[in-house]
């Protein structure tokens, strides 16, 4: 919200009374006129008329001062008006009085707007909270009875039911980064164990497509949500292993920077600004007909909420390397 200069609110009192304010001349025209077709003295016209100009400008000018102090309050309740109304200034006309009925009322239906939506959100949460967690026992299920025969088939259907349950948890995720209550906690990790962990989950993806992993343990720790951080290398593996073909995949760590890169197909120069956008898929994603456009978008979504930042660099047909800077503010350590 900027702040206006001083002669900005002037020139906008000015506008707003300038018939007020030509009054005075007007009146002084008139007195001049019948004066002069009276014949009778200029000087005593002259004279009042300066009075009247005086009088006007000392007037306009406490005018002015009042309405900058009242413009400066208004102001500052702007800032809190969508919690509360107690401090409007007593209104100084009916219209006054009016307005702020109006806003009171709107005020009123907007808080019961809100609670309602609030209250469905909740609802929505808890049946979805609790679907993934009942859907993730059939998944389960069904991924040990296909392990139990070591056939082509059985690898396939492992294959997509491990991208099932990829998306059922992307579908939680992105309900509960949009609620207020997402349960971030920050602490000092070992950036190894989390990179381990994403690792051990997509190894069987790795060895399926014959992609070979290079990485060297990281010997740092990072200020961080563990969970929230395991999902973003999650997602940008997974993307890894969707474009890398049968090429390699390299996991390092620059001094608080994590770097994920890949030898795929990589992405067309005019996608790469927008690949972090909400369901933007670029010609790579639709040719591949995987793409949903989501897991890239949550990614800059997570990283914005845990103050990390997520590039990317990227050249058609040599591969993509997505870049994670890791480092925050040391005194945020619960």
């Amino acid at each position: 919200m900027e702040e206006e200069k001083w002669y900005q609110l002037l020139g906008i009192y000015v506008k707003q009374y300038r018939m007020y304010i030509l009054m005075p001349a007007v009146y002084i025209f008139i007195f001049g006129t019948v004066c002069f077709l009276y014949d009778l003295e200029m000087e005593a016209v002259l004279y009042a008329g300066a009075l009247s100009v005086l009088l006007t400008a000392g007037v306009l000018a406490c005018s002015v001062a009042v309405g900058c102090r009242d413009h400066g309050r208004r102001r500052r309740i702007l800032k809190n008006v969508g919690i509360s109304l107690e401090e409007l200034p007593e209104p100084g006309s009916w219209a006054e009085a009016d307005y702020q009925d109006m806003l009171r009322k709107l005020k009123a239906e907007y808080d019961e707007a809100l609670i309602l939506w609030q209250n469905e959100r909740r609802e929505s949460m808890d049946y979805y909270t609790t679907w993934v967690h009942q859907i993730k026992t059939p998944i389960s299920v069904m991924g040990m009875m296909l392990q139990g025969e070591d056939t082509e088939k059985n690898r396939q259907l492992l294959a997509e039911l491990f991208r099932i349950e990829q998306y059922v948890g992307m579908a939680l995720n992105w309900l509960r980064l949009g609620s207020d209550s997402t349960d971030f906690v920050f602490r000092e990790y070992e950036l190894d164990g989390i990179i381990r962990q994403a690792i051990r989950k997509y190894a069987p993806q790795f060895i399926r497509n014959r992609i070979r992993l290079f990485y060297e343990p990281a010997e740092i720790r990072v200020l961080t949500d563990e969970k929230w951080l395991l999902f973003i290398i999650e997602q940008l593996l997974s993307n890894a292993v969707k474009y890398a073909g049968e090429g390699t995949v390299s996991i390092a760590v620059t001094g608080e920077v994590l770097s994920i890169a890949d030898t795929g197909i990589g992405i067309a120069q005019e996608d790469v600004p927008r690949i972090f956008e909400k369901g933007f898929t670029g010609y790579n994603g639709r040719a591949d007909k995987k793409s949903t456009g989501l897991g890239l978008y949550l990614c800059r979504l997570t990283a914005d909420r845990l103050s990390h930042k997520i590039s990317v660099e990227s050249t058609p047909g040599q591969g993509t390397t997505f870049y994670l800077d890791l480092h925050r503010d040391r005194l945020e350590v619960e």
